[in-house]
Formats: structure tokens, C-alpha cells, sequence
């Protein structure tokens, strides 16, 4: 029956993914690599967390683990906020900032010395050290200019120069403050994870939204074993208009699957972290709903992520007012396909009679 499509708050949890699957990991990752850092975070801060002696010890711990080197590399430019740019002025200023072609630093009490090996030849770039989207797909080695940048991340902000200005271009280079140290490391990283996932949230989520969505139409458009069926993304329902609407414009939706008499609209969020979203949509959920009973047509939700999970009465709400609630994985698609072949069978079913 249509009506076991609904799912209560704690069934929906039950199967929820949370954070970033997969499958829309390896898609996302043109767009953010957030999710593929907070994918091997533990990883991350497992291996920084490891008591070394030295620098040469910390390389030879990327070497052998599970992370690939230009992966490691990346965690560490996202902790340090010091990417692109700042790495290419490195380049730039090499002879100005290290005169000597050495990093003087002084860690654990005692004064270290690190000597560039690829610098000042070659220079930094994110393709150079492999840390774009296009390169992180693939796992890299560690070479000598990884290594340089790794130590500059690492120690930059602890260079010994008489030079104010030097000290200033490199104060934010001090993750090597935190090596050893896995409980104040942990921390770190997520507090520094949350205000990056703030920065990129914002101007990145209409694009992660829009993948979500071209995710879920791409699965129901290769799984729903129906003839005629339409994917409209932006689409409207006939008869469904905007409450507050005088001239009677009807209301838009993430996505609706059609066979051009009978309707389902659906709504699909992915929140990871919390966004107001969810509250509007829950504001709007019951007149929509009942709107959509009247004339006929059905309405599902896929809705995923810890951020949503969080505004617990604006999901209670838009669960109660739905006739499909799923999850974000292949299995919970497949349920919603399920949903649409019965709604648009019976339909039929009753047509001809």
C-alpha cells in the first residue's frame, strides 16, 4: 500500500546516511573537496597524531599510509588556510623569505633546520603539488616539492627571521604545533572543519544541491521500469499554486516525475551541516501537501544529512505531510522507485476501468 511509504522521524534516521555517500563524493569532488577531507579525517589526524622525531619520520609515515600523499598535502593547506595563492607568493619571494634556502624553526625544545630540496627550481601551485580536483581523484606520491610544502605547513609560522614582514606571510603555517598532540589536534580540526564547511557552504550549495537532485533523477530515470515517464526538474504540479500568490503561480519543485495525467513532486535535501532550508520547507509542507491531495498527485521527500537531522520538528513536520520519505543510498532510491511504479500502476489500473 501506498501508505507505507511514510516514515516516521526514527525510521528515517534509522536509515540515513548522514554525511556525504559515496556516490556523491566522487561526483562532488569537481565541486568540494570538504567531503572527501571529512571522509579521511580520522586517517588524517591518526598519522599527524604519531610521535616522530623528526620531519624525516613524519615523511616516512605519508609514505606508507592509507592516505595518499597530495591527500595529506591537502588537509594540511585547508587547516592552514594557506592555498593557491599564498603558496605560489612563497614561490615568488623564496630568496626574501629564505635567504639561506633553509627553514629555521625551533619544535620541542629544540632549534631544527630543514633544507628545501625542490624549491626554489620548482615552484608551488595546486596542480604542481597535485591538491586540485582534478589530481586528488588520483593518489600521488611523495616527491621533494611535497615534502618542501609539507614542512612549510608545518613549521612555516615558527621561522626564525628577523623580518617581521617574513614572520607575518608565514603566521599561519603552524600545524607542526599540534604533532603528537591527538587530543588538542582533534579539536582543531573539527573546529577548523566547521568554519571551512561555513566559507564553501554558502557559495557551493546551490551547485551540491543541484547534483543531488540530477543524482536522484539519473537513478529514477534508469530504475523505473515505466514507459512515458518525464523528469522535470523546476517542474509544477497542475492545481498546486503559492498560497501567497494572487494571480495563482504555481508552485515549483526540486524535481517531478510525471507521465503526463498524473503527477509526484519531489523535494530532495542534503544537509551535512545546518541550513535554514529545511525550516521554510516545513513551513510550507502542510498546505502544499494538502493542495496535492485534492488534486490528486503524490509528493515524496529524499532527505539526508546530519545538518537536517538536527532540525528535528522542521523534519517531524515535512515527514507527517508526505507520502514517500527516503533516504539518500541506492537502496532508499530504490524503495522510492517502488513508490513511483505503484502510484502510476494503480492510477493506470483505475483509469481503464
Amino acid at each position: 500500500m501506498l501508505n507505507s511509504y511514510r516514515r516516521t522521524f526514527e525510521e528515517l534516521e534509522q536509515v540515513a546516511s548522514k554525511f556525504w555517500p559515496t556516490e556523491l563524493s566522487a561526483l562532488e569532488a569537481r565541486l568540494s573537496v570538504i567531503p572527501l577531507l571529512l571522509e579521511t579525517q580520522k586517517q588524517f589526524i591518526s598519522i599527524i597524531s604519531i610521535e616522530t622525531p623528526d620531519l624525516d619520520g613524519l615523511f616516512q609515515i605519508v609514505e606508507t599510509s592509507v592516505i595518499p600523499a597530495n591527500l595529506f598535502l591537502k588537509h594540511l593547506v585547508i587547516l592552514s588556510d594557506f592555498g593557491g595563492e599564498p603558496l605560489q607568493r612563497v614561490s615568488r619571494e623564496f630568496e626574501t623569505l629564505f635567504p639561506e634556502g633553509k627553514l629555521n624553526y625551533y619544535w620541542r625544545g629544540e632549534s631544527r633546520v630543514y633544507t628545501f630540496q625542490a624549491l626554489p627550481n620548482l615552484k608551488f601551485s595546486n596542480q604542481s603539488l597535485h591538491i586540485d580536483g582534478k589530481h586528488l581523484a588520483k593518489p600521488h606520491p611523495l616527491d621533494a616539492l611535497k615534502m618542501d610544502a609539507i614542512a612549510l605547513l608545518l613549521f612555516g609560522g615558527a621561522h626564525s627571521s628577523a623580518d617581521a614582514k617574513v614572520t607575518s606571510a608565514l603566521a599561519k603555517c603552524r600545524i607542526g604545533d599540534y604533532l603528537g598532540r591527538p587530543a588538542e589536534l582533534a579539536d582543531f580540526v573539527e573546529r577548523r572543519y566547521i568554519w571551512v564547511s561555513r566559507i564553501t557552504g554558502g557559495a557551493q550549495a546551490n551547485d551540491l544541491g543541484q547534483l543531488a537532485q540530477k543524482f536522484v533523477a539519473e537513478y529514477i530515470e534508469n530504475h523505473l521500469e515505466l514507459d512515458d515517464i518525464d523528469i522535470k526538474p523546476g517542474g509544477c504540479l497542475p492545481g498546486v499554486t503559492h498560497t501567497d500568490s494572487l494571480t495563482g503561480r504555481e508552485t515549483s519543485f526540486d524535481l517531478v516525475v510525471t507521465d503526463g495525467s498524473k503527477y509526484v513532486a519531489l523535494e530532495v535535501s542534503f544537509q551535512v551541516t545546518t541550513n535554514s532550508t529545511i525550516e521554510r520547507k516545513a513551513g510550507q509542507a502542510k498546505n502544499r501537501y494538502e493542495q496535492i491531495e485534492r488534486a490528486g498527485h503524490r509528493i515524496a521527500y529524499v532527505i539526508d544529512g546530519a545538518g537536517n537531522f538536527k532540525r528535528e520538528t522542521a523534519l517531524r513536520t515535512m515527514l507527517s505531510y508526505s507520502h514517500c520519505s527516503v533516504a539518500f543510498s541506492r537502496n532508499e532510491l530504490g524503495i522510492l522507485c517502488d513508490f513511483l511504479s505503484e502510484f502510476f500502476t494503480q492510477r493506470n489500473m483505475r483509469d481503464k476501468r
